[in-house]
């Protein structure tokens, strides 16, 4: 039968289509070619690595089997960038709120109190602070800079290692926070290498190693980002013995709770005579109390996000704020632009920092209320609960202030916290007027300029030296 001509294909078209069959071969094999190559390049690093040693702290060595890690984790160099209230720039924060001037006057942070850089500038930020002073000064301030710190710890033994001095062991500390800190040489399993957090644990009856993984991607964090003191107790042997305040839970009252029953503080206040605790940064106990911590989020997640390298999944270790980084970070779970993302958590961080400042003007107050009352001659039993009560407003206040993420970590928590700080603040400011009432004082105090930080330090100075200026209102 013969094919009409109309139903005929030209000849050219039987060319084309061989062609395009074979570009579609091709095509085909392309792909196949790199799902093999995606998975060899994502089981490579299972094989063939180098042997690392078991206390092998130089990172570059690990960065040998884990390169694309270890690119992410230099970036921490970068120290220029900035969001509304963090960043990666060595912040001056008492030039930006001398009010801490006073709030910390007699101690090293109201002498000097910078935002940390990154990971990588760990050793340098902690050597060249003028919080560290010499010839002697608690070893036990290494012990979250550095890699080598665990491996010191394994050689001495860990009361030893706290209870060195800093400057002692300065050619021995020399690799920045790094690899060692967080993983097993061998497996690269996330470990617990610092044993404050093992022993907190252990305290409550806890076992930290049964965490699961994903637990393990905050835990690892919260080696070095929580509230901690330096216990001296010499029927144990241990001086400047780093430890976590946990032991009746993890919540600021619980703690507040376990200092005043060990008698704890940091510094006495110059200006009000209070017992002062310095709260560090309990980014892990705020944290736990917030929706992401209920949803089963890890600080890994949003600071650490996992990225796309060829077929691989990496965690990214350029450690940082998630504002830097909103599309890997935040944009995976909330579907909303990087703008309305960005405006949604500084409207949240605006609030809390409104919250903490109130809370703030109103304890410097308090101080200056007190010191009035004791230049009024008012006794220490006078003022012994006044003192309590402003010692638990400043703790409370400084809890959520030394917490980094400005309280988007847990807002609510940090807005309960800041507002029971600036009402027990101005319950001390209530006791104290009327105890200057008594002493035959009615005016209020008169209040010294602190607008800079020159003129903090300068207010704050004279109390230091004993000479306080006169509050008394000309009287």
């Amino acid at each position: 039968m013969k094919i009409p001509e109309k139903t005929r294909l030209p000849r050219w078209a039987g060319v084309v289509i061989v062609g395009l069959l074979a570009v579609v071969v091709f095509l085909l094999g392309m792909f196949a070619v790199s799902i093999m190559e995606h998975r060899w390049e994502a089981q490579r690093p299972a094989i063939a690595l180098r042997p690392v040693d078991e206390w092998e702290t130089d990172n570059a060595v690990y960065g040998e089997n884990y390169p694309r890690e270890y690119d992410g984790y230099l970036k921490t160099e970068i120290d220029d960038t900035e969001t509304m209230y963090g960043g990666a720039f060595p912040r001056d924060y008492l030039e930006e709120d001398p009010y801490q001037v006073i709030l910390f006057a007699g101690y090293g942070f109201g002498e000097e109190y910078r935002q940390g850089r990154g990971h990588f500038h760990a050793i340098e930020d902690v050597t060249e602070t003028k919080r560290i002073k010499k010839p002697v000064y608690a070893a036990t301030c290494w012990t979250c800079k550095s890699p080598d710190v665990p491996r010191l710890m394994a050689q001495m033994g860990t009361k030893e290692f706290y209870g060195s001095n800093f400057h002692d062991l300065a050619d021995e500390i020399v690799n920045p926070i790094g690899c060692r800190d967080c993983h097993d040489p061998e497996s690269m399993k996330l470990v617990i290498t610092r044993p404050a957090l093992r022993e907190a644990y252990a305290a409550q009856g806890r076992d930290i190693d049964e965490a699961t993984h994903q637990e393990m991607r905050s835990l690892v964090c919260a080696q070095c980002h929580v509230e901690y003191y330096f216990l001296n107790d010499p029927a144990e042997g241990k001086k400047d013995y780093l430890t976590l305040p946990w032991v009746q839970g993890t919540s600021v009252d619980e703690m507040i709770a376990y200092y005043d029953g060990y008698g704890f503080s940091d510094y006495i206040h110059p200006i009000s005579g209070t017992p002062i605790i310095k709260s560090q940064h309990p980014d892990y106990e705020v944290f736990s109390t917030g929706i992401h911590a209920y949803r089963n989020v890890a600080c890994a997640d949003c600071h650490m996000p996992y990225v796309a390298e060829g077929g691989m999944k990496v965690s990214d270790h350029h450690v940082q704020s998630p504002l830097l980084n909103i599309s890997n970070s935040c944009a995976v779970c909330h579907r909303w632009t990087e703008d309305e993302i960005r405006d949604r958590i500084e409207s949240i961080q605006s609030m809390c920092y409104d919250a903490r400042m109130a809370a703030e003007d109103a304890l410097v107050k308090a101080h200056f209320d007190v010191g009035a009352a004791v230049q009024s001659g008012a006794s220490a039993q006078e003022l012994s609960a006044i003192r309590t009560t402003l010692r638990h407003a400043q703790f409370k206040w400084d809890y959520i202030a030394s917490n980094n993420g400005m309280g988007f970590h847990s807002p609510q928590e940090y807005l309960r916290i800041a507002g029971e700080s600036r009402s027990q603040a101005l319950e001390v400011r209530l006791l104290a007027a009327r105890l200057l009432v008594e002493k035959g004082y009615a005016d209020t105090p008169v209040y010294p300029d602190i607008s800079t930080r020159e003129k903090a330090w300068k207010v704050a100075g004279t109390f230091v030296d004993g000479n306080g200026v006169n509050l008394l209102s000309g009287q």
